[in-house]
């Protein structure tokens, strides 16, 4: 990706547009990061800026997103709104010609998060969702194991991402969590899942699944089941990868966060027709040792080093799109009483003929770039 290179190694003079539940966490972490300064706080709450201003008097803060994008030293503005916002917000930030940083998902829809794809190509910006998780140090620390094929064929994954709340206001579960887990599934196995199967319940408020049951079949062979709730007696991030040779377990909340087992299974050859042998075995586990850095902080350098020098975002936008195709197919299985539905290569999504209409004709480049 091309990006302007004028300011050399000066610090990116980065905006932050929306002050509510993860808005704060940015400036954190922004006001504490060399590679970036914070130039505006937006928020259209007077509360919410007068909040941010005690504990970060020298920032400046307005209700005015028009100030903000014409503002010509602001060269990045992150966007840490409702969901439904996300499209419009991010596109008036690069027709503005500044990079953006979009809380994830994406966008509301896959079309939509195409063209804003497009319109970051079109003008050599720099295009981030925030799929903050991709760089937690135990994420990547199993992603090297997983490409090492030290587990072997991976059979299948399970995870569970559940709490009791936050119910969001605008969003289903599956949109407020789910891209956690689609986007590090992406980012491990390196594919889109074929196939995606839900069933969902809206407990508390109706019409808005609180909790949710995603089953995903991938190319490889390799299945997942993403177990989503808001409603759950405790909080609970905790993943299983069962491979051929090894497993993995994940749990974001323990003190050690991966674990790896030298457990097993084997079928042995039968010695007449019809005698089979399975052989388990257990050996040792290992606890490695995990950095304990925080993943928000990584995302936003390896942002404005992007916007510095060029190269790859491990949250790519490509990755973005990947994973509100998913989150698609999931309202899409919904709609059809939780049947199959197929995730094609070629951003044509649909099951038995029915297309899901996901982009303009234009979009299809970008999705083939994104596989």
């Amino acid at each position: 990706m091309s990006v302007n290179h004028n300011r050399g190694r000066e610090p990116v003079r980065v905006a932050v547009v929306g002050l509510g539940y993860w808005g704060p966490n940015l400036v954190r972490n922004l006001h504490e990061l060399g590679e970036a300064e914070i130039v505006w706080a937006c928020d259209v709450s007077e509360d919410a800026l007068g909040t941010l201003g005690r504990r970060y008097p020298a920032v400046p803060r307005t209700t005015r997103l028009d100030r903000v994008l014409g503002d010509p030293d602001v060269e990045a503005v992150l966007i840490a709104t409702p969901v439904s916002t996300h499209y419009e917000l991010a596109l008036d930030v690069l027709r503005a010609g500044k990079h953006a940083f979009v809380e994830k998902p994406l966008a509301a829809s896959s079309s939509e998060a195409v063209e804003l794809v497009e319109a970051a190509t079109e003008r050599s910006l720099v295009l981030m969702p925030g799929h903050t998780f991709l760089y937690s140090p135990s994420v990547e620390m199993i992603r090297e194991v997983l490409v090492s094929g030290e587990l072997g064929e991976i059979y299948f994954i399970s995870t569970s991402r559940v709490n009791l709340g936050i119910h969001q206001p605008d969003v289903s579960v599956v949109w407020d969590l789910g891209p956690h887990d689609f986007s590090i599934l992406r980012y491990w196995l390196g594919e889109l899942p074929t196939t995606v199967a839900a069933m969902t319940r809206g407990c508390l408020i109706p019409g808005t699944p609180d909790v949710a049951f995603v089953h995903l079949g991938f190319g490889s062979g390799t299945i997942a089941h993403v177990e989503l709730a808001w409603l759950a007696p405790s909080k609970l991030r905790r993943t299983t990868i069962v491979g051929s040779d090894k497993m993995i377990v994940y749990d974001d909340t323990s003190n050690e966060p991966v674990r790896i087992f030298d457990t097993g299974a084997r079928l042995s050859d039968p010695q007449t027709f019809g005698e089979y042998k399975l052989t388990y075995r257990t050996g040792d586990i290992l606890s490695p040792k995990v950095a304990a850095t925080e993943p928000l902080a990584l995302q936003l350098r390896d942002f404005c080093r992007v916007i510095r020098d060029g190269g790859t975002l491990r949250s790519s936008a490509e990755l973005g799109v990947d994973v509100v195709r998913v989150t698609e197919s999931v309202d899409r299985s919904l709609e059809l009483d939780g049947r199959p539905i197929r995730i094609e290569p070629n951003g044509a999504d649909g099951d038995d003929g029915l297309q899901l209409a996901l982009r303009r004709e234009r979009g299809e480049g970008v999705l083939h770039k994104a596989l």
